[in-house]
């Protein structure tokens, strides 16, 4: 193959700011809701984890239209 030749859109894996705090927003919902689970059902502490981890979707879709994501 040729040095200059065009190989594509190169893709970065979720390498980008908007992806890796989205990401680390969700795994803490996750850790907050799955401790609220084990502790004898706390329902309020399950329910803010899932916001939570709505929340990290939310951020990681504001970043990624901010530029800050893959496009």
């Amino acid at each position: 193959m040729s040095e200059g030749a065009n190989h594509g859109k190169h893709y970065h894996h979720g390498r980008t700011p908007a992806a890796w705090t989205g990401s680390t927003i969700a795994l803490i919902g996750f850790l907050i809701g799955a401790v609220g689970f084990l502790m004898g059902m706390n329902w309020v502490l399950f329910w803010i984890g899932i916001v939570v981890v709505l929340a990290g979707a939310v951020v990681g879709g504001v970043m990624h239209k901010m530029g800050l994501g893959q496009a």
